[in-house]
């Protein structure tokens, strides 16, 4: 028998190149920390509406089960917000409503499709950066592909729509 070594083909994950560059393709990240900020307004009133609506439910429901669904009113929010996210931006627009109105979308690093999962991990991020340390949002201004530090860890970006 011979020993022969297998080498794998093609490049690893890590040696996967950026499939947006902001060198070569300036018009993608042209204004984006403007649209996401008016994109998140669009979605904190969207968010903010279908969680009265859910609170409302949730009320309704404890009526007929004689309060015992009044427990999941801490939930609601929670649920209602990571839902949102996941499934809009994991959903077929790779944007939520705000971002799609602002002419956004949001894809992996690599140029792949958002899963709901990751999605809802980038929304719960976002959310712990907003409420633990808000100034960390700043990052965006010094990053070349406008990403927000929670955009990194959960390995997305925000760019324009082609």
């Amino acid at each position: 028998m011979t020993d022969q070594k297998t080498t794998p083909t093609g490049t690893g994950f890590a040696d996967q190149p950026h499939a947006y560059d902001p060198v070569t393709q300036p018009q993608l990240f042209d204004a984006v920390i403007r649209k996401r900020c008016v994109a998140f307004i669009i979605d904190a009133i969207i968010i903010l509406a279908l969680t009265v609506l859910a609170y409302v439910a949730v009320a309704v429901l404890g009526i007929v089960t004689l309060g015992l669904a009044w427990l999941l009113f801490g939930i609601v929010f929670p649920a209602v917000g990571l839902g949102y996210n996941a499934l809009t931006i994991g959903g077929p627009n790779s944007a939520t409503i705000g971002q799609r109105v602002m002419g956004l979308m949001v894809p992996m690093w690599y140029g792949g499709k958002v899963t709901p999962l990751i999605a809802a991990f980038h929304a719960l991020l976002f959310w712990f950066s907003l409420v633990v340390f808000c100034p960390i949002l700043l990052w965006a201004f010094f990053d070349q592909r406008k990403r927000c530090l929670h955009d990194i860890l959960a390995g997305v970006l925000i760019i324009n729509r082609a």
